[in-house]
């Protein structure tokens, strides 16, 4: 088994958000790596510059070369949108293993939840998006991805997180207006084994949308994480959650 662990992060965060991961995975002997997309952690500053011209595919291709670049064969961890881009260097051959955790929905997926709808439906209300980087909304945070988190820790989350590229956003969401095809995965492509994670309390991702992305997979293996919802890397429990996975891995 491959020792080298890349962990893709999702809209508006950074690597940091596997901090809690790192530490379960690194103790086991694995080697993490845990880079910031385009525009964001590190360059969270002036990212809103750098994310307006910036879709999915240009983090499919930043990833793309960072995987190349080790090496052997990593293991591929992708949180929310970033489980969409794993998927994809999974369907280059990139991978020895995908974990995808909260995974959101690649093109094909139509949104099952009325709280899915009003995602989407919240994101039309703002017009043109798709032109801009959105800035986080602490309110709309606090509903969608922190709900679990303690109320007292939810303000210093939101505090590390930044710009959006609205366009990337656009892709995921909306894919089925995306001419590009930027989420588009050739799921018959992708030969490893294959475990999906989500937690029942996820505002943004339900568990039928995890459930029909880790489906198209032979080999998948499917946990519903009961007390957990999106931001389940940092939820209280998160370690746990690691040593299972890490588990699964040995």
């Amino acid at each position: 088994m491959p020792k080298n662990i890349v962990m893709v992060h999702g809209a508006n965060c950074g690597g940091w958000c596997f901090d809690e991961f790192r530490k379960v995975f690194e103790a086991r002997g694995f080697t993490c790596h845990a880079p910031d997309l385009i525009g964001h952690g590190a360059e969270k500053e002036t990212g809103r510059n750098i994310l307006a011209s910036v879709g999915m595919a240009d983090y499919r291709a930043q990833m793309t070369a960072f995987v190349k670049a080790l090496p052997e064969k990593p293991i591929l961890l992708g949180h929310s949108m970033g489980a969409v881009i794993v998927q994809q260097l999974a369907s280059d051959g990139l991978a020895e293993t995908l974990v995808l955790a909260s995974p959101a929905p690649r093109a094909g997926i139509v949104p099952p939840t009325d709280p899915e709808k009003q995602l989407c439906q919240d994101l039309m209300s703002i017009g043109p998006f798709w032109t801009r980087a959105l800035d986080p909304n602490f309110d709309l945070a606090c509903h969608y991805t922190l709900n679990l988190l303690p109320k007292d820790e939810q303000r210093t989350v939101f505090d590390r997180f930044g710009p959006e590229s609205g366009r990337a956003l656009f892709e995921t969401f909306f894919w089925m207006f995306d001419r590009t095809g930027a989420t588009i995965v050739d799921t018959g492509a992708v030969r490893c084994p294959v475990l999906c994670l989500s937690g029942a309390q996820d505002n943004i991702v339900s568990l039928q949308t995890a459930k029909e992305t880790a489906g198209a997979y032979k080999q998948a293996e499917f946990w519903e994480l009961k007390d957990h919802a999106h931001m389940l890397l940092i939820e209280p429990g998160a370690e746990k959650i690691a040593a299972r996975i890490a588990d699964w891995l040995g």
